[in-house]
């Protein structure tokens, strides 16, 4: 590391550069990679930490690019505030190859599901949880983390494809109303109640779901909704 302020070394000569070259990132798109790739990947790293320990009043952009070591004029031409750094936090979480357990049950796949919610809301440090928080302060944030949770929603809708292929439940099913009444007694008790995580509650609300489910509680597609048919 070379002497100076932090983030303003030599090592970022290349950084700038790449950075220079690259267009402004649209929310929502994929990145290119090279050079460009590892500034970002720098950045994007620095953010999640810092948003947990400073939380969201203390994240700022010369924070990012101190903690990251990428030049401060390179992050504020590329993200421009806190608001772009967040989303496109949210927007790289959402380029992941995730895809929900294949446990070979409805109520399986649920509570493996309600598991790794829980998991992730439960970690010390949660990112996941800061970045739930961080949403309410900035609107930018906040449309990236609809956006995270439209493609989400839209992967598990192969748990309700699954059951209907075994047979476990009729079509037409509305696939997003059945997975946020599994989910959301989870995101409940730690968002909204900050509670101690309950180790039996993916399952219990797993159970709840899939016997709602199976009593045609989610049957059809509303506005907004997914019907498995």
């Amino acid at each position: 590391m070379t002497a100076g302020k932090p983030g303003e070394g030599n090592d970022n000569a290349a950084d700038e550069a790449a950075a220079d070259a690259a267009e402004p990132p649209t929310p929502g798109s994929r990145r290119p990679g090279g050079r460009t790739a590892r500034v970002r990947e720098k950045v994007l790293g620095a953010v999640g930490p810092l948003l947990v320990e400073q939380g969201f009043d203390g994240l700022t952009v010369d924070a990012v690019a101190a903690r990251s070591g990428v030049h401060r004029a390179t992050v504020y031409r590329r993200w421009r505030d806190v608001g772009g750094l967040l989303a496109d936090v949210l927007d790289a979480a959402g380029d992941d190859g995730w895809r929900p357990a294949d446990t070979g049950s409805l109520e399986g796949d649920l509570r493996a599901l309600n598991e790794e919610v829980q998991e992730a809301l439960t970690e010390e440090p949660s990112v996941a949880l800061a970045l739930i928080a961080a949403s309410f302060r900035s609107e930018e944030a906040a449309r990236a983390l609809r956006r995270f949770w439209e493609e989400r929603y839209a992967r598990c809708e192969v748990v309700v494809d699954r059951a209907v292929a075994r047979g476990e439940l009729s079509p037409p099913v509305d696939a997003r109303k059945l997975v946020v009444s599994s989910t959301a007694p989870v995101y409940h008790q730690r968002v909204l109640l900050h509670a101690e995580p309950d180790p039996e509650l993916p399952a219990e609300a797993a159970h709840a779901a899939a016997l709602a489910a199976r009593a045609g509680a989610f049957a059809g597609a509303s506005a907004g909704g997914h019907a498995s048919s």
